[in-house]
């Protein structure tokens, strides 16, 4: 038998109000008690002795047993979750940045109180990778996890690959579907992505890596020069997290744009829809499909772990407690593309090969293999430089 569950929220934006339209429609065992929000003068949809601005008015309710945790600042999402964890109260959250910064000692916490934290809506939206990593590919061994995590960055890609949209104009357009924040660094850096590789890179390999340690460089220093040339060569440009483990001994992490051709199960991921591909030892290939952005699909995947706590569903972060030789490494050499502007950036990066260079005024690139410890140790200096780096496929 389900248990009842009585909810305090955080967080009444796009992804609140997703859930909530879904919750409406359902006839669960469950109710929302309480909204906590930070802003009582916004026009709210429901009546506004439903909402509160004090934290407390939900982490103390005795008869609150469930916390869902929607808001955008990580570090207040970590005081609400670590706090509702040590009240005894489970929790359900969407904060990737959060969840991803603090996830070991939010384990630990979790093991300590005998409490819950689900967060399946953190990672790609609608599409369920965290509960298959935990269930289905518990006992197995994953040769790699990558794909596309991040719904604003390649509904942008999309338009300009197949609409021939300029970038500026797809961003806009993103930003005013609800896909994009108004400031989109996060999705077009690369960092929302990373935030997620760290996430599914301990359910799939047993590790916590923190994301400072992870390499990502995002599209937003795409040129008209990029796009041309990805179109001469038949590829469409694809922002990719990668986790790939190398010789039974070390794991690799990056995220990066990628060159894809039509060979590549995610050439025909587009606009907000995230794809992942699980590459297993015995399972072979498998590959998840579903909406990555919007309230709705995000919603989604935030009401199925409600759901599974009425049955006190836990992780069991099974790959943590094997004894297991894997360690993360940056040590690991991959072919790419570089657009520069600054000749001497060549020098700094120090490629271990070349295979092609074209050097022209206005446009100038180099194709070659290259340590990702090169590229994080100049990250900087390729962002004031205004490069473009793209993994070759």
């Amino acid at each position: 038998m389900s248990k009842k569950l009585t909810l305090g929220l955080f967080g009444f934006g796009v992804v609140g109000q997703g859930l909530y339209d879904i919750i409406k429609t359902k006839k669960l065992n469950l109710e929302i008690k309480r909204f906590a929000i930070k802003n009582p003068e916004k026009k709210r949809t429901l009546p506004l002795d439903l909402f509160t601005t004090k934290a407390d008015d939900l982490l103390e309710d005795t008869e609150i047993n469930t916390i869902v945790e929607l808001i955008d600042d990580a570090e207040a999402a970590f005081d609400i979750v670590s706090k509702a964890l040590k009240n005894g109260k489970n929790v359900v959250s969407a904060n990737k940045k959060m969840i991803a910064t603090h996830l070991e000692e939010l384990v630990d916490i979790q093991q300590q109180y005998g409490t819950s934290l689900l967060y399946e809506g953190a990672v790609c939206g609608s599409i369920p990778i965290i509960r298959n990593l935990e269930e289905y590919y518990d006992n197995e061994l994953l040769h790699s996890v990558s794909g596309i995590f991040n719904g604003s960055s390649n509904y942008i890609l999309s338009k300009i690959f197949n609409e021939h949209m300029d970038y500026d104009t797809a961003l806009k357009q993103a930003q005013l579907l609800g896909f994009a924040e108004t400031d989109p660094t996060l999705d077009v850096g690369g960092f929302d992505a990373k935030f997620k590789l760290a996430i599914v890179a301990s359910h799939a390999y047993g590790l916590y890596v923190k994301p400072e340690e992870i390499l990502n460089i995002g599209i937003d220093q795409l040129s008209d020069y990029d796009i041309r040339f990805a179109r001469e060569k038949n590829y469409k440009i694809k922002l990719v997290p990668t986790a790939r483990e190398i010789g039974n001994e070390k794991v690799i992490l990056y995220v990066i744009p990628k060159f894809v051709n039509e060979k590549s199960i995610l050439y025909s991921v587009e606009n907000e829809y995230n794809g992942v591909v699980v590459q297993a030892a015995f399972a072979d290939q498998q590959f998840f499909y579903g909406k990555g952005a919007g309230g709705h699909p995000t919603g989604s995947a935030v009401l199925s772990d409600i759901a599974a706590l009425r049955y006190d569903y836990r992780y069991e972060y099974k790959k943590h407690l094997e004894a297991t030789q894997l360690s993360h490494s940056n040590n690991h050499k991959i072919t790419v593309y570089l657009r520069y502007n600054d000749e001497t950036i060549l020098e700094k990066l120090n490629f271990i090969k070349v295979s092609e260079r074209h050097y022209a005024r206005e446009f100038k690139y180099i194709i070659g293999e290259i340590n990702l410890e090169s590229l994080i140790a100049n990250k900087a200096l390729l962002a004031q430089d205004k490069s473009f780096v793209v993994e070759m496929p």
